[in-house]
């Protein structure tokens, strides 16, 4: 046994995106996606949404491997196998609630074999199963689920049942939401979305906001601002290579917005004090530059 000081590494993003049919899980997971590799060749969705996926193709030109019934855990497994084989970088599951209620599916494998509750402990580590391989997949990876009313029948203070609402509820296995990085929820048809779940800090306790590229592109520095590029922005005393003041002064005049502002004030903590001042006009400027009042009519800014 060794004790060590605690230092995040690289990481590879295990993301949650949780909705109603038609609040436009499949568009925001592809576009977080491409946000992440500049690139469609390097995405892959995994489609159990009758080829739903494929209605965004305008989009750009990813990968899509449809998944049809029986939804076991292994074939999920196998299809998460096939795209890492194929260097896929973002694999997106849309949807990972067939895994556990759709034909072939946990559930479904729980009745056919009985469905007494001592027919979990078969069902139980086959679902592990493909939790771990989403945990160790060597690929980002996207998750979609679908989200449903959920109700139980509590006794009342007149002694009566009735049926109570409680919100909406993931149609997945409890506990599903825990595993992940960040999980979003979208919470109405204009793709809202919030999160409720966030290891990044990024995210949690923010207004509601629309995913774009953008999003993608600030998840993915949060996943490589690891220990090894630490070393490179943070290098003081070992005599290698790192970033000047002025460097950073660079960087922050030529932020084209808010999100890629901010990406680099959490890459340099040491002189996020220092540069307060320059930081913050510069978010004043971005935030001028995105109101069209402030362009006249020939198109000069105000």
């Amino acid at each position: 046994m060794q004790l060590k000081q605690s230092q995040r590494q690289q990481v590879k993003l295990r993301l949650g995106l949780s909705g109603a049919s038609g609040f436009g899980k499949t568009k925001s997971a592809l576009l977080l996606a491409y946000g992440m590799t500049q690139d469609w060749n390097k995405i892959a969705v995994i489609d159990t949404e009758n080829s739903s996926a494929s209605l965004y193709s305008d989009l750009g030109n990813y990968n899509v491997l449809d998944l049809k019934a029986p939804y076991s855990p292994e074939r999920y497994i196998q299809a998460i196998e096939l795209c890492e084989k194929s260097e896929i970088e973002v694999i997106i599951i849309d949807s990972a609630s067939h895994e556990w209620n759709g034909t072939g599916g946990c559930l479904d494998i729980h009745e056919k074999l009985g469905g007494r509750f001592q027919d979990w402990a078969n069902v139980t580590p086959r679902h592990q199963a493909f939790i771990n391989k989403i945990l160790q997949s060597t690929c980002h990876v996207i998750t979609t689920t679908r989200r449903k009313m959920d109700y139980s029948l509590d006794i009342g203070s007149n002694g009566k049942t009735q049926v109570v609402k409680h919100g909406t509820k993931e149609i997945t296995r409890d506990g599903f939401e825990y595993e992940l990085t960040i999980n979003f929820e979208l919470v109405n048809e204009n793709h809202l979305a919030k999160a409720s779940k966030d290891r990044t800090g990024l995210f949690m306790n923010k207004p509601e906001f629309v995913i774009t590229s953008a999003t993608g592109q600030l998840i993915l520095e949060w996943c490589n601002s690891g220990a090894t590029l630490k070393q490179n922005y943070q290098n003081t005393f070992t005599g290698g290579s790192r970033f000047t003041k002025e460097d950073i002064l660079n960087k922050i005049s030529t932020s084209n917005t808010i999100a890629e502002l901010l990406v680099t004030y959490k890459q340099y903590p040491e002189y996020q004090e220092e540069l307060k001042n320059e930081y913050e006009a510069r978010k004043s400027f971005l935030i001028k530059l995105s109101n069209p009042q402030n362009f006249s009519k020939n198109g000069k800014y105000n």
